[in-house]
């Protein structure tokens, strides 16, 4: 009905992913806790929407995301404003909606801020995300604790950078923040990371700033082919022990998973359109691309791929590529599959950053979305047309 390529999510798998994180937290008497939902892993508002009406919050990057947010019924004072280049405009967005905390990432924001929110005579609350300089043994494109990394304030820096803060107008401080990376599978970078917050904590408290949150970040992974993360059961466990261990139970503590909510919540389906068997290479055309799932050309990610039709003919080892005109247009490479022309192929693990990195490269519309939820489906985001990709464009007059 809907045609190929199109993202299909599960409403029960959203919802269940989100529970299991309500339900950590709560095992260990954390009531009402904040999960922040990162927006940016899927940011449809079908799937804000369900998130909302579970009782979820938002961790945001941009003021467009807030709109988003809000246009899905969510709580601005459940939302938390991450990012390193956030715009005046956009701090004054976030202040008039009530947003619950802004998580600053430089000394240079922390003064723009002060200075937005002052002229609108309004507080903006804020944690500083420190970088504690933790490899999270992720991919160095989605690590984003270590000094090397574009992310956040120095840990060496971050006492004074409080006592700056708390001394700048229309700010308030409440709290800290810490994210090193996305796709963790081992609970030890968290646990090392943790240690270093909770000793700043210790340290800012000293020098009279007070901290009331703990925001742990997201980045918990999930199993494209062989991962094993720990369920959030675990590192829930683990972080909350520690947490309580040194003194610090008394805080409150918040997440921001992205990832492991949605990403094993959907697929994208794709029609085979061509097969192209080689001399040394075997390729199965496609008619899903690059531009409509980014990760395996950018980050040589592995997604299973699985046709449909479960043929039960002998495979064939193929690299499954898109219409794109780029070599690097494939979404699996060396794949065992029986495919025919017609088939539909299912990529797995595809409800994270697939949609949300879409682009229009080669004029080519952005997918159809889908939400099925037991035997019923909506259509949550209509296919793009090729005139919808020009309409905001203009000719020149003529001479």
């Amino acid at each position: 009905e809907v045609g190929t390529p199109v993202y299909v999510y599960s409403r029960a798998t959203l919802e269940r992913h989100f529970v299991v994180f309500r339900d950590a937290l709560a095992a260990v008497g954390v009531v009402d806790p904040l999960i922040a939902y990162a927006v940016k892993a899927n940011s449809n508002i079908a799937v804000l929407q369900t998130f909302a009406q579970a009782g979820c919050g938002f961790d945001i990057v941009s003021s467009g995301e807030l709109a988003r947010v809000l246009a899905a019924g969510g709580d601005p004072a459940k939302v938390v404003f991450s990012g390193v280049g956030k715009t005046r405009h956009e701090m004054a967005e976030a202040l008039q909606a009530g947003v619950k905390c802004f998580n600053v990432e430089s000394t240079a924001e922390l003064e723009v801020l002060s200075e937005v929110a002052a002229g609108l005579k309004l507080t903006a609350r804020i944690s500083l995300r420190v970088n504690p300089d933790v490899d999270a043994g992720t991919h160095p494109y989605i690590s984003t604790g270590l000094k090397g990394n574009k992310f956040g304030i120095a840990h060496e820096l971050a006492v004074q950078t409080y006592l700056r803060a708390a001394s700048l107008p229309g700010i308030e401080v409440v709290g800290i923040d810490c994210h090193i990376g996305s796709q963790i599978t081992d609970t030890a970078p968290y646990l090392d990371a943790l240690d270093r917050v909770l000793d700043l904590v210790e340290a800012i408290e000293a020098a009279g700033v007070r901290i009331h949150h703990l925001d742990l970040g997201g980045g918990l992974g999930i199993t494209y082919t062989d991962e094993t993360p720990p369920s959030a059961e675990v590192l829930i466990g683990l972080l909350l022990g520690k947490i309580d261990a040194r003194g610090h139970g008394h805080r409150e503590v918040m997440f921001e998973p992205g990832r492991s909510l949605v990403g094993n919540a959907g697929v994208l389906l794709t029609e085979v359109m061509f097969l192209k068997p080689g001399e040394h290479k075997n390729f199965c055309v496609v008619d899903a691309a690059m531009n409509d799932l980014m990760r395996p050309a950018l980050y040589e990610a592995y997604m299973g791929i699985v046709n449909v039709q479960q043929r039960a003919e002998p495979t064939v080892v193929w690299d499954v590529v898109g219409p794109v005109c780029e070599s690097g247009d494939w979404l699996g490479r060396d794949r065992s599959l029986s495919a025919q022309p017609g088939d539909v192929l299912a990529v797995l693990s595809a409800g994270a950053y697939g949609m949300t990195m879409a682009s229009n490269y080669n004029t080519r519309g952005r997918a159809a979305e889908v939400m099925v939820d037991g035997s019923k489906t909506w259509v949550i985001r209509e296919r793009e047309t090729v005139q919808e990709l020009f309409k905001q464009e203009h000719l020149l007059p003529s001479s």
